[in-house]
């Protein structure tokens, strides 16, 4: 016990020459004394007297004293976690125990509720706590929530514009934007997403090993205006790994069409798909022609419905660039070019247009060269910066 005494005592010495007072009466002198508190974990076993020190003794188990003071015994941790509640604060000599409830609850008169499910058309505008409730608000004009959900806030409308299509469908508060492609538009891009020069360029931009936050590095290092976060995630769940890469520097380049930099990519681009369209923009090719290739390439197969929806919205020049750029998205992360050459090797066997293939051939080495790669250093990383400079890049 003595020890006990004498560790408590040293403890606050050491820890403040000074330890707080408190006013005591002793009986033996009639004389009022200013006596030392007791530290934090221990209580006042004996006041001081005018001939010695007070005397502190150490909190007993299940009992704490969180500061100090001149308390005769320590206070009882009472607490008991109830139903639905977890043990956020053990009790120690120092400190009471506390409770928490659950995730997803929150604590109102004693019990742990559940925090309220925002329902479509209403978005968490304030998150719930283990002491508050979710906060709901209805989606402003623009945004939209078709979940009932405590957690998600509302999300934005898909801009169709921004990814080089139009409104099918306006969305409201309950849903979003219905994107459809706009065929109004100029032949020459006849709803291709990402062209094979895109397509050949970018690539050098997908890491061998991609990070869980590459997309957002890749943004973040991207100069001009940025994407947005809304439709970073939108990307992340409409699109495979290496798609997000390609579907994100497409979206890029179109915000920033007027910058200066950008028209020079967008300028290389274009000289890259006339050379493209040379070679395989002259075979008018039947249906059964069509319906072949797509038959020769590996992985899913693009179906007959896709290749006669393709012949009736694009040019004939356009439609081996369309019925590719459809494989490449049905096949996730599936090089386009490789998948080509894969084909190419079975065409010859099915009486195929000869001088499709050799068209065909010249668009595979014309974007294996080493041009593409000398575009991609001179284009981004000189723009990009250290962080994507550092990501091991990978030839087509």
């Amino acid at each position: 016990k003595n020890k006990e005494l004498l560790d408590i005592s040293v403890k606050w010495t050491i820890q403040d020459d000074s330890p707080p007072k408190y006013p005591h009466y002793d009986p033996g002198t009639s004389r009022q004394l200013l006596c030392d508190q007791c530290p934090p974990g221990s209580y006042v076993k004996q006041h001081c007297t005018a001939t010695g020190p007070t005397q502190c003794a150490p909190c007993p188990d299940q009992y704490y004293a969180e500061e100090w003071n001149s308390n005769d015994e320590c206070q009882y941790c009472s607490a008991v976690c109830k139903e639905l509640q977890y043990v956020k604060q053990e009790c120690t000599s120092t400190q009471k125990r506390v409770c928490e409830c659950v995730e997803g609850r929150y604590l109102e008169l004693e019990f742990c509720l559940k925090h309220t499910e925002c329902p479509p058309g209403f978005g968490v505008a304030q998150p719930g706590t283990p002491e508050s409730d979710a906060v709901c608000k209805r989606c402003p004009e623009g945004f939209f929530s078709n979940e009932t959900s405590s957690k998600a806030a509302c999300l934005k409308h898909t801009n169709c514009s921004a990814l080089g299509f139009k409104i099918a469908l306006k969305g409201n508060a309950v849903r979003d934007n219905v994107c459809q492609e706009n065929t109004d538009t100029t032949p020459q891009k006849c709803g291709i997403d990402v062209t094979l020069c895109e397509e050949a360029l970018f690539r050098f931009a997908v890491p061998t090993q991609l990070t869980p936050n590459w997309l957002n590095i890749l943004a973040d290092s991207l100069p001009g205006t940025k994407v947005s976060t809304e439709n970073i995630e939108r990307i992340k769940q409409r699109h495979s790994s290496q798609e997000q890469t390609f579907q994100l520097l497409k979206l890029w380049k179109q915000q920033n069409k007027e910058q200066d930099m950008v028209k020079k990519i967008i300028q290389d681009i274009d000289l890259c798909e006339n050379s493209v369209l040379k070679h395989i923009g002259h075979p008018n090719l039947t249906f059964e022609h069509l319906n072949t290739l797509m038959a020769s390439l590996p992985g899913k197969k693009v179906g007959k419905e896709d290749i006669e929806r393709t012949m009736k919205l694009c040019q004939p020049t356009e439609q081996v660039l369309k019925l590719l750029n459809l494989w490449r998205i049905k096949n996730g992360d599936q090089d386009t070019i490789k998948g080509l050459m894969y084909g190419l090797k079975h065409l010859k066997t099915y009486h195929f247009p000869k001088r499709t293939i050799q068209s065909l051939k010249k668009v595979i080495k014309f974007l294996h060269r080493f041009t593409m790669y000398r575009l991609y250093q001179k284009l981004f990383l000189e723009m990009i910066g250290n962080q994507v400079k550092s990501v091991k890049v990978r030839c087509v």
